[in-house]
């Protein structure tokens, strides 16, 4: 009995005899994607090609007109339909600037394009294109079902070479790479340029992830890309579809990851959950969230941190009303949050100034030169007139604090989750910790009206 369910579990792990059912399966609604933009001409230093050189036709085929006009240039990617009236998915860099987008299927039929919709946060685009008859498609598949050691299977036009197919494992999961939203799927299958924006597809041919990025030294495929989560390119998709524009929702707080010397400052006996760091206008700011809470749970599911946060609210429906627990001075708290629209308030204010003011040393505490604030550093570090707190006019590079990435300009607005406005504050706060039998003292930092949680050492 026991070497039955070894011998079945040695066959569940085996690589497939083949993957030929499943390409011939999903091919026809792959496709290829040309993308034809016009490019205004140089205007010196372009490449000069002498009449009758052998690279001439190499610089005509790539659409070079020569110095006296535009030219237009082409690009190469991938896709795939995902319904029989002709919606296609790729990446928003394929398609990007595009005057012309043309489509073609796996039977060599070509297709113009419209666009539908991007998401540049996910890199996603929706197309559409008008065909006579019903399109072969595929479905999305859950991306959180997969597992690593999956096998997988990529589907694309590589380096412009045509419908090409590369098999592999599902390496890493939940890989970040430069976006506030990335959830992909790193895999070991072939993708090349010219690959992006096809399909990664599970063993039943359902779409797990958007072949999007490579790693590589050399530009070519060395074993590690990375596609976009189905679970997130589905629900981008939808909007897209739907309004042509996504629509997340919004909270409406700065947040930051609880470090372990964060949460011995706080206290607490875990480093989890999203620590506010700063709440202005919005919906937080209307239910009552404050700078200093700590974000446990958001709509009845608990906050693991900042990255987690992010993604649920994004989630969340524009206008539904969540239930969002904090912890405040140690005491949980639970407040009902009507949330907004991202995309309706993503312009933000930068600050006006980082220079160091000029302004005379009051005391030296934890390694930072500390001036209480004036009329005169406000305006000079571009904060409103009756701003108060402790000015950084000088920073021991030796210190932790330096280390911890405390500048000169910074201005210190709490200490210990209580406001601050003297050096004599400070060091009661200090104390304080000591009192209590902390080892570090958390600290509320604003730098050009952006703040930021960092805990001291104040032994």
């Amino acid at each position: 009995m026991l070497a039955l369910a070894l011998a079945l579990q040695a066959s569940a792990r085996a690589a497939p005899e083949s993957f030929a059912d499943l390409a011939d399966q999903v091919s026809p609604a792959v496709v290829n994607i040309t993308t034809s933009t016009v490019v205004a001409a140089p205007t010196e230093g372009g490449p000069i090609v002498p009449e009758g050189s052998p690279f001439e036709d190499f610089f005509n085929d790539f659409g070079n007109q020569g110095p006296d006009g535009p030219r237009r240039s082409n690009a190469l990617g991938s896709g795939f339909v995902i319904s029989e009236d002709g919606y296609i998915v790729t990446n928003n860099h394929v398609i990007e600037g595009a005057d012309e987008i043309e489509v073609e299927f796996f039977s060599g039929k070509r297709l113009d394009a419209t666009l539908v919709g991007t998401d540049p946060k996910t890199d996603i685009a929706l197309l559409k294109v008008e065909s006579p008859e019903p399109l072969a498609f595929v479905r999305f598949g859950d991306s959180n079902l997969m597992r690593v050691g999956d096998w997988v299977m990529a589907m694309g036009n590589p380096l412009g070479q045509g419908f090409s197919v590369s098999a592999g494992i599902v390496s890493a999961r939940n890989r970040e790479l430069s976006g506030t939203y990335d959830d992909f799927i790193q895999t070991d299958a072939a993708i090349n340029r010219g690959n992006s924006g096809g399909p990664l597809f599970n063993m039943s041919g359902e779409v797990i992830g958007v072949n999007t990025a490579i790693l590589s030294p050399n530009g070519g495929s060395i074993g590690i890309g990375f596609s976009m989560a189905s679970n997130v390119v589905s629900r981008v998709v939808d909007q897209l579809r739907e309004f042509g524009e996504t629509r997340r929702g919004w909270l409406g707080v700065r947040i930051q990851d609880v470090t372990p010397d964060v949460a011995e400052a706080m206290g607490l006996a875990a480093a989890k959950g999203a620590l506010v760091s700063d709440v202005p206008d919005g919906p937080a700011k209307d239910a009552g969230i404050l700078p200093g809470d700590l974000i446990t749970s958001f709509d009845g599911a608990e906050v693991t941190d900042t990255r987690d946060l992010v993604r649920r609210v994004a989630d969340a429906d524009v206008g539904k009303a969540v239930r969002v627990v904090v912890l405040r001075e140690g005491k949980s708290e639970t407040l009902l949050v009507t949330l907004g629209r991202r995309e309706a308030a993503e312009a933000e204010e930068t600050g006006t100034s980082d220079a160091p003011p000029a302004a005379p040393v009051q005391k030296d505490i934890l390694g930072l030169t500390l001036s209480e604030m004036t009329d005169e550093l406000a305006s000079e570090l571009g904060l409103p007139a009756g701003s108060s707190g402790l000015v950084v006019t000088g920073i021991d590079e030796t210190s932790e604090a330096y280390g911890k990435g405390l500048r000169s300009g910074d201005v210190i607005t709490e200490a210990g989750q209580q406001a601050v406005a003297s050096v004599a504050d400070l060091e009661a706060r200090i104390e304080e910790a000591k009192e209590a039998g902390r080892k570090s003292l958390l600290l509320l930092i604003r730098r050009g009206g952006d703040p930021r949680f960092v805990a001291l050492t104040v032994e």
